[in-house]
């Protein structure tokens, strides 16, 4: 059964897409922790991270890093914090949010939410930086 970013990259769902190539795909949270969040995923659905191929891995992290310039360029932040949890969604992926503490890394403080318009704003913010 495809996971649902899977299902995203496929054309199934829709997304908010900020990247993308032929191997990995970023759009935005749609559970956020903060304005701006991202994921960044291998379009290959592998369900570990450490799973991926060394040279799909290492292409993983530098088109995230891409993501995370554009994202510090228009977002209000001192940093993009970068985490990888991997057991809500069984497809590999990076989570890169704009943060100015730590605190704003807390994945158990209530999730954002944002109307569809300004969802769509923020990705082509993000896009065209």
């Amino acid at each position: 059964m495809s996971s649902i970013f899977s299902k995203i990259v496929n054309g199934e769902i829709p997304s908010n897409k900020v990247a993308e190539d032929e191997n990995f795909l970023a759009f935005l949270d749609v559970n956020p922790l903060v304005k701006g969040h991202v994921l960044v995923i291998p379009k290959q659905e592998v369900d570990y991270i450490f799973d991926l191929e060394d040279d799909l891995l290492a292409g993983l992290n530098l088109f995230a890093k891409k993501v995370a310039i554009k994202m510090k360029r228009i977002l209000p932040c001192e940093r993009i914090g970068v985490t990888v949890i991997g057991l809500e969604v069984p497809h590999a992926h990076i989570h890169l949010i704009p943060i100015n503490s730590i605190a704003d890394m807390d994945f158990s403080k209530p999730k954002k939410k944002f109307d569809s318009l300004e969802l769509e704003n923020i990705a082509k913010s993000i896009s065209e930086a």
